[in-house]
């Protein structure tokens, strides 16, 4: 049970999966404990020991998010501290590893219904032969969205949650030890569809990115302030459908540089490819301030 936010495991533990074993999960042969041996010298004991900082620096005195009262509000605040100092630890040792093989792995945070997977489908295929692209993909249950990755034509590995509303660092490290990137690659991360809790978790990526569509709300970047707060880049997806919904893309970017004035915010469509060439190009820069930093 995560103390922080109220997820729990009563639907399972976490699972992390190649897309080749979803035979063996629809028949029922699985393991759900939370231990994890890839072969790679690393033990991994998901515990949901949990941290809510993202390792930037942005959510400094934001202890905990209110998804209910605690009989003992010192001593939760108090195992709030120790989860997260044990999460943050891991995604330094996560992004060290990364950093160590010039990885770069942004983090895909999203509603449910974004357009997440489809963007990723678009752009493993237009990235085809340019540079090599990972996906770590973060659902409660099922392999459908690694099998569609697969199909494709990309390396995935699915994390699968149980009750769990988010990937963590723990996780993020299982997946990695199995995915084994090349050195030099991209890793995308599609994480679980929620806009609460994947901001407060890092994994040690090297940019978050919030991906709306335009069949949500104009006023989403004010509901979800912590969300679009930790973003460093902000996509306006299914633009292709403005003209047959209420949604103003000038109000909606105003909004969320109202949370976050640095943030950057591009319009795309990804199954048009309307604006996908802007969203290369930031990726590519990504390299770059790699190399500098």
């Amino acid at each position: 049970m995560c103390g922080t936010c109220g997820c729990g495991e009563e639907g399972g533990g976490t699972r992390i999966a190649l897309p080749h074993e979803d035979h063996a999960r629809a028949t029922g042969h699985q393991d759900h404990s939370h231990g994890h041996n890839h072969g790679d010298g690393h033990d991994h004991d998901h515990d949901h020991d949990h941290d809510h900082g993202d390792g930037h620096g942005r959510h400094e005195g934001h202890d905990h998010h209110g998804h209910g009262a605690a009989p003992d509000g010192g001593q939760t605040v108090t195992l709030e501290q120790r989860v997260l100092a044990k999460n943050e630890l891991q995604a330094e040792r996560n992004r060290g590893w990364l950093a160590e093989r010039h990885i770069v792995a942004v983090n895909l945070m999203s509603s449910p219904g974004a357009g997440k997977t489809t963007l990723l489908e678009r752009t493993i295929r237009d990235f085809a032969g340019r540079r090599p692209v990972a996906v770590v993909e973060g659902d409660q249950e099922t392999m459908l969205d690694a099998d569609r990755i697969k199909r494709a034509g990309c390396a995935v590995v699915q994390v699968n949650t149980g009750a769990g509303c988010h990937l963590d660092a723990g996780m993020m490290e299982g997946a990695l030890a199995t995915l084994a990137p090349e050195p030099g690659a991209l890793v995308l991360v599609e994480n679980v569809g929620n806009l609460v809790c994947p901001a407060l978790f890092d994994l040690g990526e090297r940019s978050r990115i919030v991906i709306i569509s335009v069949t949500e709300g104009t006023d989403k970047p004010l509901k979800y302030p912590y969300m679009f707060g930790a973003a460093d880049l902000v996509l306006i997806n299914k633009v292709d459908l403005l003209p047959y919904v209420d949604f103003d893309v000038a109000r909606c970017e105003a909004y969320a540089r109202s949370v976050n004035p640095d943030v950057r915010v591009l319009t795309v469509s990804a199954t048009t490819g309307e604006g996908m060439d802007q969203w290369y190009e930031w990726v590519a820069a990504l390299d770059d301030q790699m190399l500098l930093s």
